[in-house]
């Protein structure tokens, strides 16, 4: 699930907040600021929309939808856990303290946190969903992009650092 998943919300904040920290480059850290909290929105929005999705559903409804085991632990309230009834784990972030490969990372996750996304529309049939995970996934893809850029300037950075640093003797 989007929300407390392997490529949910939640963990996309803590990993990119966690990572700021180590990024040797103001416009990395300030990405990484940017996003996580922009991620922490969007962990609202998906607790939104589950919330509105769950609340007031018929017993008959919560048995179908195969929603049954969740409801037992927790009734229809929002609680962090994947797709499969996994509870959320710090396991899910990385934060390796290597710029470069950090950001790697980060764009491997959005890449992942995109395709959840395309999935979840697949699934859906109701527009008042679709309309939200559709500008979710967008937000993705422009998180993909920033950082690419930061990921340009940490290389240049480090590039330029070799260059003109003096030579031990």
């Amino acid at each position: 699930m989007k929300y407390g998943g392997p490529d949910g919300e939640l963990g996309a904040s803590l990993r990119y907040l966690s990572q700021r920290f180590s990024m040797i480059t103001p416009e990395a850290k300030a990405t990484l600021n940017d996003i996580g909290t922009e991620e922490l929105a969007h962990l609202e929005m998906v607790g939104t929309m589950v919330r509105q999705l769950t609340q007031g559903a018929s017993m008959k409804e919560i048995e179908e939808g195969g929603f049954a085991p969740y409801y037992v632990d927790h009734d229809s309230g929002v609680y962090p856990v994947s797709a499969a009834g996994v509870p959320f784990t710090a396991a899910y972030i990385q934060s390796k303290g290597d710029p470069r490969t950090d950001l790697y990372e980060d764009l491997a996750a959005e890449q992942k946190a995109r395709s959840t996304y395309e999935y979840l529309i697949n699934l859906a049939d109701d527009p008042d969903v679709i309309e939200p995970l559709r500008f979710l996934r967008e937000r993705e893809i422009v998180h993909f992009q920033r950082f690419g850029e930061s990921l340009r300037y940490v290389q240049e950075y480090l590039d330029n650092k070799k260059r003109f640093s003096a030579s031990p003797k």
